[in-house]
């Protein structure tokens, strides 16, 4: 059997009160051993689109704060989970990808997403296409990406792209091109992470455009394997080579989590068992965690795993123990 690879563990973060602040975010997840910071890419403010979502409000743009986060720190890595690649010019992004790898001397994990927040391509105009199109995009444009790092004249034709007539600057300090994690829950964006992935981020299947029970129902033990399956069959060969990173959105650190627990599992129509096995789930005290993250380890083979700003300080003890074990 392969060795399983060593965990890191990441923060996301929605919001700060100021630029002291945010440094402050960063430097703290750099100090308790965390490996990167990460953002998600949605600009909705307060009002009745973002309420239609269910998604907590975003007040940080990704690409600055992600840069101010670099400069802040020394060695923690920075990225978005996901930047949705419908919501700027894709060559403009994969130039800021560059610029974000050169300027922080190597230190960008690039998410790239298909896009699902409906309400949020409403209320700011954009085209919210079916999923095959978005998916068919999103494959197009890693692949503009990687030949966009690759310094070479670009000569791209496709249903969805054309570059012609320039080459790809600045260079990215990651060779051939920052790590690539394409995130989902549904089965073609997930074959499309295991053909072209670095990094896997296993999501919720979001498909109904909101977030809600129907998304967390999709991700359970049984589901979450199935996903995995998918991912390991489109790669082929190179899925020893994938790292598999997931969010555990409903992380309690805690000497009593059973309360907790069987409060969560009534809302998503789960039982407590289902929910305190869920892979976006952690409960307990962080020796607890540790132990549940190592078992999953196995059985999944997720080593990466991302919890809330709000948790971090408390989670932090599980970094502690398990980084790079």
């Amino acid at each position: 059997m392969a060795r399983a690879r060593p965990f890191r563990f990441a923060v996301q973060a929605f919001d700060a009160s100021s630029a002291a602040a945010w440094r402050e975010t960063a430097r703290r997840a750099e100090a308790n051993g965390y490996s990167a910071l990460h953002l998600a890419d949605h600009f909705l403010g307060p009002g009745p689109a973002l309420e239609q979502t269910n998604h907590p409000l975003q007040t940080l743009a990704a690409v600055p704060a992600m840069a101010m986060a670099a400069e802040a720190t020394e060695r923690l890595r920075v990225g978005c989970r996901v930047f949705c690649i419908d919501y700027r010019l894709p060559v403009v992004l994969a130039k800021e990808a560059a610029t974000l790898d050169l300027l922080s001397d190597g230190r960008l994990e690039l998410g790239l997403g298909a896009g699902w927040l409906a309400s949020e391509y409403q209320a700011a105009g954009i085209a919210f296409d079916r999923p095959g199109v978005r998916i068919e995009r999103l494959g197009e444009v890693v692949r503009a990406v990687k030949a966009f790092c690759g310094g070479e004249p670009l000569d791209l034709d496709g249903p969805h792209l054309r570059w012609s007539g320039f080459s790809g600057v600045p260079r990215p300090v990651q060779r051939p091109w920052p790590p690539i994690m394409i995130g989902g829950g549904g089965r073609r964006v997930l074959e499309l992470a295991g053909r072209e992935a670095d990094i896997v981020s296993l999501n919720f299947n979001n498909r109904s455009g909101v977030l809600g029970p129907e998304g967390v129902r999709s991700s359970t033990s049984e589901r979450t394997a199935e996903k995995l399956r998918w991912v390991r069959d489109a790669a082929g060969d190179r899925a020893p080579e994938l790292e598999f990173e997931i969010g555990a959105y409903f992380t309690f650190v805690t000497e009593q989590p059973g309360s907790i627990i069987d409060g969560l599992a009534g809302a998503f129509g789960l039982s407590p068992d289902e929910l305190r096995a869920h892979p976006h789930g952690l409960f307990g005290t962080p020796d607890q965690i540790a132990e549940e993250l190592e078992r999953r380890r196995e059985l999944y083979g997720i080593s990466y795993v991302t919890v809330a700003d709000e948790v971090a300080e408390a989670f932090a003890p599980v970094v502690a123990r398990l980084s790079g074990k």
